[in-house]
């Protein structure tokens, strides 16, 4: 079964930036949607912002709205989140995911998960 991949997380400083890499290379989408969620020790996952394939849709969290942006190369295959004024309470495991549904209409049982790509704000 195909998988997303991630990559690009690391330590920062908080007021840092990263920029996150979901490789969806082993895909073929003509639909859908692609996920980045995270998941802190001790919380729930969160979903942190959501683009469509086709439909160009983008749906951020609250928590990240102004400084994460998400984005997708133009052969659809590598969707990035680019996280800017990072803090200490963005520190989680992040994910992507491949959603066969538009951003509004996940079902995360049916997605196609990553491995996750841990990053931690300190200083």
């Amino acid at each position: 079964q195909a998988q997303p991949v991630e990559s690009g997380g690391g330590l920062v400083q908080p007021g840092g930036s990263l920029r996150l890499s979901c490789d969806i290379s082993g895909f073929t989408l003509h639909y859908g949607a692609i996920g980045w969620f995270r998941q802190a020790p001790g919380k729930e996952r969160e979903r942190v912002s959501c683009i469509g394939v086709k439909d160009g849709l983008i749906v951020y969290a609250d928590s990240v709205k102004g400084r994460f942006t998400i984005s997708k190369d133009d052969a659809d295959k590598t969707v990035f989140l680019q996280m800017t004024h990072l803090n200490p309470e963005d520190t989680a495991v992040y994910y992507c995911a491949v959603h066969w549904t538009s951003c509004y209409h996940v079902n995360t049982d049916l997605s196609n998960w990553g491995q996750g790509t841990q990053v931690t704000v300190s200083s």
